[in-house]
């Protein structure tokens, strides 16, 4: 490993976390309505919106009506994305005169894909959505989703917080506030330092040049820093180009490098400190974010392990491991590849500065392995942190299991009713990826897509089932996905990815909130110190294990195998 490489995600995780403690603070005085520097402004506007549009910001809401709520908003939001991209021939700023999004399945599946915070892309932007589409349709919700994502967690954590409470907050004030608070003033800062490193930003028409070589050339243009910072900091991932942060326009130097990985990861460990906060207990939010880091630095360096060994066979051409760069971010080197498939994997974003399906087998293996888990390696923005306290739910039961003792967590007991539901969030979403994967390898329909046989073959159509259910959206570009099979069956594969396991986690929410607290005794598991976060790091790894290792032997695992005994695919 080079010292510069060191050096780099070094600054990387100290920046992260030097950014992620007073965001998580100040997360936390938004969302229990503390004074702030922005109220002034917002909260004028604020009481505005709820007049408007009919809501009692003073009447909170039981998990049922809020999960109701929550699931109505999404399916109007569909409605209306989908009827956008429909009509998209009709309406203004269209200046290359798109028509409708077509076939009628791509469009489904975009509507359902960023408004689960997928952004999966079957697609090139540039050559598909308007500028209207992009900003009103896939902008707008990137906002949303990623809001709603938030709200989840702030639920959920009340839920634990509170002391037989019949209510877990109000769906529309959480909302409202995680997006004017929180989402929209730090995307309007980002947005402009990005347009200032030259991240285009325009209306114009795109442009007809002629190359020095007498072709011509037409160069998309557009509003794209206002999608680009959305994208990375609600880890939604859908980016405006084909090509996604890859191309210049979206990410033209190393400082944007550096400012887009941040910006991917700061809110999920963030969350972590506020939920600290939120429950009266900082170290509480200190344990999950060490298990996390654990997590995440053991896959990192398997990422990079793997990238720096390279291919065998083609260093045995003359050429060494890291400098064979097809596929990789050749401006920014081997680290940050890897740095940026760990991060982009480890949330639920998606975004990419370089080709997953150019990794080796084993580098490739970690961001299929990170979504599996549940991307709870610091994880999407909100989604990340209520899927890890579902793995801190199993994780107590287990140790309750072993001293013949209640579970409890915070001071309340974990019983059947919070271990069903925290049963279904990790079952559900780890069942629709290999239902997914199976129907995909045994039918034409699926097998015709596959452009590589093998294992690679399979570790496509196993990262597209994954990526869409795990709500992340980047992928293994050797599989042909804008098909009716793939468009339809992976559209119910983001709806069960994403509603498979918020209902479950809202029930959870509600069930303890309703609970009493009772004092720690003599038995009561420590949730806080160095025992409990190896524990957690150590039950996430063994049940993504137990349920993903068939399906990876048989793809990224003998893939590698295969590789260094001489056989490429």
């Amino acid at each position: 490993m080079k010292q510069s490489d060191i050096f780099q995600i070094l600054l990387y995780l100290v920046l992260l976390i030097a950014l992620a403690i007073p965001l998580g603070r100040y997360m936390f005085k938004v969302y229990t309505g503390e004074r702030t520097l922005l109220d002034p402004v917002l909260r004028p506007l604020e009481r505005m919106i709820y007049r408007l549009a009919g809501i009692n910001s003073e009447k909170e809401m039981g998990w049922r009506q809020y999960t109701v709520t929550f699931l109505v908003f999404h399916v109007l939001g569909i409605v209306l994305l989908f009827g956008i991209e429909l009509l998209q021939g009709y309406l203004p700023f269209n200046p290359r005169q798109f028509g409708a999004v077509s076939p009628l399945h791509l469009a489904f599946n975009t509507a359902v894909s960023f408004n689960t915070n997928t952004n999966w892309q079957a697609y090139g932007g540039e050559s598909t959505m308007s500028y209207f589409t992009q900003m009103a349709g896939l902008t707008v919700h990137n906002f949303l989703s990623a809001a709603a994502g938030m709200v989840v967690v702030i639920a959920l954590t009340r839920g634990l917080a509170r002391r037989t409470a019949e209510t877990i907050g109000n769906f529309w004030v959480d909302l409202t506030r995680t997006v004017l608070w929180i989402l929209l003033p730090f995307c309007v800062v980002g947005a402009l330092v990005l347009v200032s490193q030259g991240v285009i930003q325009n209306l114009s028409p795109y442009l007809d040049v002629q190359t020095l070589e007498g072709a011509k050339q037409t160069i998309a243009m557009g509003p794209v820093a206002s999608q680009e910072i959305i994208k990375e900091l609600g880890t939604n991932g859908g980016g405006f180009f084909n090509a996604n942060s890859a191309h210049p326009f979206e990410n033209p130097t190393p400082l944007t490098n550096l400012i887009e990985m941040l910006a991917i990861l700061v809110i999920p460990v963030a969350l972590t400190f506020t939920f600290g906060h939120m429950v009266g207990n900082i170290r509480q939010g200190r344990a999950i974010f060490a298990a996390m880091l654990v997590l995440f630095v053991l896959l990192l360096g398997v990422c990079y392990t793997g990238e720096m060994a390279g291919n065998p066979q083609i260093a045995s051409l003359g050429v060494s491991g890291p400098s064979v760069m097809e596929g990789k971010e050749v401006r920014f080197g081997v680290v940050n590849s890897a740095l940026w498939a760990t991060v982009t994997t480890a949330t639920s974003c998606g975004a990419v500065n370089a080709m997953h399906d150019s990794l080796t087998p084993l580098a490739g293996l970690v961001p299929l392995l990170q979504i599996m888990l549940g991307e709870v390696v610091f994880g999407g923005v909100g989604s990340g942190l209520y899927a890890m306290l579902v793995f801190v739910i199993l994780t107590v039961f287990i140790v309750g299991l072993m001293v013949g003792r209640t579970p409890e967590y915070l001071g309340k007991k974990i019983e059947s009713r919070e271990m069903k539901m925290a049963t279904l969030a990790v079952l559900i979403p780890a069942a629709m990826i290999l239902i997914g994967a199976g129907l995909a390898s045994v039918t034409m329909a699926g097998t015709a897509s596959v452009l590589n046989p093998g294992p690679h073959g399979l570790s496509e159509m196993l990262y597209a089932f994954s990526s869409q259910t795990g709500n992340n959206g980047s992928a293994f570009a050797g599989l042909t996905a804008n098909t009716p099979f793939y468009d339809w069956l992976g559209a119910v594969a983001m709806l069960i990815g994403r509603f498979g396991v918020i209902v479950p986690v809202l029930a959870i929410a509600g069930s303890m909130a309703g609970k009493k607290t009772v004092a720690p005794g003599p038995g009561t598991f420590e949730t806080t110190g160095p025992l409990f976060t190896v524990m957690l790091a150590a039950t996430v790894m063994i049940v993504g294990a137990l349920t993903f290792f068939p399906a990876l032997a048989l793809g990224p695992i003998v893939e590698q195998l295969l590789m260094l005994a001489g056989k490429a695919f």
